[in-house]
């Protein structure tokens, strides 16, 4: 449950969650020319690698509709100047992994892969229907590259209402949580502490999770009050230098990625525990009070090392 909605009836949902309160994605290279270079991913207007290109070293989760803010087509040839979203028809893939073109934004809907070095068309569902693409990297299936001194590349979010899992890029992830889980105008030891809670517990779940869809795909983490509240392309300025600032930081508990419950205050929650939970309220209050956002982490969280 979003904070932003008060506290009712919370108890019962949140014995089983972590809160009760998405990507944005990585900017495509600033210096785009048109010329498909050597670690881009390049779409091109017209089949078999003709026309204009438009060429990324990437993730991008959603291109823009209208000049002058769209990613357009750049290099000479039928297209320049047009916006890329809905209008390639085939791609060069010179980056060093496997990229998946989408047919929405942000992640979504049909796909189609391109293996490193590959060339070719977009298939008949994608061609001119193209509006997001992904540069896929660590782990497929169910596994995952973290461990518990290693932050995990991707996460498997279960998208509840849309009924699928997404591999997300995992600071994506956290980012596009933190603003749905802490106010964004809260003092900045708060939302360091926030970001830490929220990096923490999908650590955790990436490192430990054995659940899976009623379809049966394994997933680490719903997207929603089931554990926290994930929504693509929210990440907003405060939050997300909260987690810039604390990214290189980890917090255990005899050697082990904690798995950080938090809650709006100490009596809100139903599962609250002493020592394995943080008032979310009662970080903000601590925060202006002076302390560190170290210190708020372990006013709450019993026998952590933040390292």
């Amino acid at each position: 449950m979003n904070i932003r909605k008060g506290l009712a009836a919370v108890g019962a949902v949140l014995a089983m969650s972590t809160s009760i309160l998405s990507v944005a994605s990585p900017a495509a290279a600033a210096e785009r020319d048109g010329t498909c270079d050597s670690g881009e991913f390049c779409y091109y207007y017209n089949s078999n690698q003709a026309g204009s290109v438009s060429d990324f070293t990437d993730s991008l989760d959603d291109y823009g509709t209208t000049q002058p803010t769209c990613y357009d087509f750049k290099g000479a040839g039928a297209g320049k100047g047009l916006c890329v979203k809905n209008n390639a028809a085939s791609v060069w893939n010179r980056t060093g992994k496997t990229v998946r073109v989408y047919f929405n934004s942000n992640f979504a809907g049909a796909t189609q892969d391109f293996a490193s070095g590959a060339k070719g068309n977009l298939n008949a569902t994608l061609k001119n229907n193209n509006a997001s693409h992904e540069l896929l990297s660590g782990p497929t299936g169910c596994s995952t590259d973290g461990t518990n001194s290693k932050v995990p590349s991707t996460i498997l979010v279960y998208r509840v209402s849309l009924g699928r899992v997404d591999r997300v890029d995992f600071k994506t992830y956290v980012k596009n949580v933190l603003p749905n889980e802490w106010i964004t105008s809260w003092p900045a030891a708060s939302l360091d502490a926030g970001a830490m809670a929220v990096k923490s517990y999908a650590w955790y779940w990436a490192l430990h999770s054995t659940r899976k869809t009623s379809g049966g795909q394994c997933y680490d983490v719903r997207d929603d009050t089931g554990d926290q509240v994930y929504r693509p392309s929210s990440a907003q300025t405060s939050t997300s230098a909260a987690v810039d600032r604390t990214w290189s930081t980890r917090m255990t508990r005899s050697g082990n990625i904690l798995r950080a419950h938090y809650c709006a205050t100490t009596t809100a929650c139903g599962g609250w525990v002493d020592g394995d939970w943080l008032s979310q309220y009662g970080s903000r209050d601590l925060a202006n009070s002076g302390s560190s956002y170290q210190a708020i982490l372990r006013h709450y969280y019993r026998d952590v090392v933040i390292s």
